[in-house]
């Protein structure tokens, strides 16, 4: 089956074609991404207004581009999958749109994918890799620990109880003026830094729980800045170095605890995986922590190519494919979602509101 994917989710304008053989195996047909990250960089993180419009104006092309790339036409795939939520809901309700007219016009299925079922099953795509596996999902305003039994069937072992590890990155960069996205400039300039300079806190390491609290160290970071303030750029490497090694060891130790837990609830598992997906996955110092880490206590890290951790089209139609396989598609009134935990069975640790649960 060919499954066309729209990510629309927050300032990647996203289409692709991928293809699921009988075996259950992926093929990449088409991948285009068409970055705004120029048109935010000024304000320092994603305008939702701009986003939107930048969207509606790019995505017709960016479809159409996919399309060429694979040479196929819309008789010729099997559905249409797009990102449902949770993201920037312009954004969101821009792509879900597109993908019910094309589906609606070509008569094909609509699958409204979970932007972090996305991420959570690409390992799959890139790897074989089979169910169960322990994923850590660091994704825009998500951090959190999950076992994923099966397409549909998650359970949340951990989760951040106020900035996930992506803000966190972004508002250290914003604050050391290294610009947007923070994550890439935090590791840019960490690269000179002395990472020993300033002690700034690990946060909840040591707890059982595998959870995780980052305003603390976002707070160190902020006052061991004004205390040297005016910063020179030695000041700026080093401040960067030492943020970044604190949470390399505050995920290494969250990590251990979330692979102690996995191995409880799945006991017997001859090659268990630990999975890290999303956008901050793509950061090296955190692979080769959670590589070493990984194999300490007898797991196998699977990370994606750090092109498909970002946002992407790809893990939407990877995602589509997955639902498609098992009969599961969606009406042409599926909503869209600015909130949509990937366990909704498992209890808000932020509350919720009129959007729903965040985590």
């Amino acid at each position: 089956m060919k499954i066309l994917g729209i990510e629309t989710s927050c300032d990647e304008t996203a289409a692709a074609i991928v293809e699921r053989g009988p075996d259950g195996r992926g093929r990449i047909l088409s991948d285009i991404i068409l970055s705004q990250i120029a048109d935010h960089a000024a304000f320092g993180g994603v305008v939702p207004e701009i986003a939107a419009r930048a969207h509606v104006e790019a995505l017709d092309g960016v479809i159409a581009a996919a399309m060429r790339e694979a040479g196929l036409g819309f008789a010729d795939i099997d559905a249409v999958a797009a990102t449902a939520g949770p993201g920037l809901i312009g954004g969101v309700i821009v792509g879900l749109t597109t993908a019910k007219a094309i589906a609606l016009a070509a008569g094909k299925p609509l699958v409204a994918v979970n932007h972090l079922e996305g991420h959570a099953l690409t390992a799959r795509l890139t790897d074989q890799l089979a169910f169960p596996y322990l994923l850590l999902l660091v994704s825009g305003g998500h951090t959190q620990f999950v076992a994923v039994d099966d397409v549909g069937r998650y359970r949340r072992l951990g989760t951040t109880i106020d900035d996930a590890l992506g803000e966190a990155f972004d508002k250290a960069a914003k604050l050391l003026g290294l610009g947007y996205p923070g994550g890439p400039a935090i590791e840019e300039a960490a690269r000179a830094g002395d990472p020993t300079r300033f002690a700034l806190p690990r946060p909840l390491i040591g707890r059982p729980e595998p959870d995780f609290s980052l305003s603390g160290l976002k707070t160190a970071l902020r006052l061991a800045a004004e205390k040297i303030a005016p910063l020179a750029d030695r000041d700026v490497a080093d401040l960067a170095a030492s943020f970044q090694a604190a949470v390399v060891d505050v995920v290494a130790d969250r990590s251990r605890r979330a692979m102690a837990r996995f191995r409880d609830t799945h006991p017997g598992l001859a090659d268990p995986a630990l999975v890290i997906a999303g956008g901050v996955a793509a950061n090296r110092a955190i692979r080769a922590s959670l590589a070493e880490e990984s194999a300490r206590h007898g797991f196998r890290l699977v990370a994606p190519p750090p092109r498909l951790c970002a946002d992407n089209a790809v893990m939407i139609a990877w995602a589509g494919a997955e639902r498609l396989a098992r009969g599961l598609v969606d009406a042409l009134d599926a909503p869209a979602r600015p909130r949509w935990p990937l366990d909704e069975l498992a209890h808000p640790v932020l509350g919720e509101g009129a959007k729903g649960a965040k985590v």
